[in-house]
């Protein structure tokens, strides 16, 4: 890897250390706020923080022209379905709709969204920790945006699991869980990458930022998350 690829690295593991390592006498000391939703909040954001980075070094590693790559959040617009208009039996309530048609769609982002050279390519998910019960919103979002962009590829990076199975061991091959994978077996045209970042399952009653149960963002992880990342973004290189 690039030098400054490394030199990223560890600039990502030096913000995540100080994050993770204050958050919890900050939000203690937070009067205003919910101490538990200060916490999940900045440990959503750290996430997003730690996948931004991954992406722009990702990108720099393969050779990739910074003005080609946009990363944003915006809300993409998620026209109804014709089939299901016509499906309506009452034909006042269906007339009305198509009258109204253009006025009919929901707006809807993922976390981190990569453009390559105005196109959207990548898609990722950023969680503290993951759940099915949380799995199953995702897939629903993922699903929604595949029918607008069909060839996305989606991603779910998340801090800790809480999803069973392996996802937490950060072994070189992860065989996931059984709900995990009978949930995403609705999903079919839906390929999600899960990617984990701290090793071990979490645990309610072991929180990463107090100090006995901090646990240490390795090199080598982010060494594989930025792999990962580059397989797919290699695709899309114009050079």
């Amino acid at each position: 890897m690039k030098k400054e690829t490394i030199e990223g690295i560890q600039q990502i593991i030096h913000t995540y250390n100080a994050v993770v390592k204050v958050v919890d006498k900050d939000a203690k000391a937070e009067k205003s706020r919910a101490y538990g939703g200060i916490l999940r909040s900045v440990k959503g954001k750290l996430q997003e923080h730690i996948t931004e980075e991954i992406i722009k070094l990702a990108w720099k590693e393969l050779g990739g022209d910074e003005k080609q790559l946009e990363i944003n959040s915006k809300k993409v617009k998620i026209p109804i379905q014709c089939d299901y208009i016509s499906k309506i039996e009452d034909e006042e309530i269906k007339a009305y709709i198509l009258n109204n048609i253009k006025n009919y769609y929901y707006f809807l982002s993922v976390d981190k969204q990569i453009f390559i050279n105005k196109k959207f390519v990548i898609g990722i998910e950023c969680k503290a920790y993951t759940e099915n019960a949380m799995l199953k919103r995702i897939l629903v979002d993922f699903k929604l945006l595949k029918n607008i962009y069909p060839n996305l590829s989606c991603y779910l990076f998340q801090l800790e699991s809480q999803l069973g199975g392996d996802y937490s061991q950060l072994n070189e091959k992860t065989f996931g869980s059984t709900a995990t994978h009978t949930l995403m077996s609705y999903f079919s045209d839906i390929e999600l990458k899960i990617f984990t970042f701290l090793k071990g399952e979490r645990k309610v009653d072991q929180p990463i930022h107090k100090e006995s149960f901090f646990k240490p963002l390795e090199e080598k992880t982010l060494i594989n998350a930025i792999q990962l990342l580059s397989d797919d973004l290699k695709k899309h290189l114009n050079f």
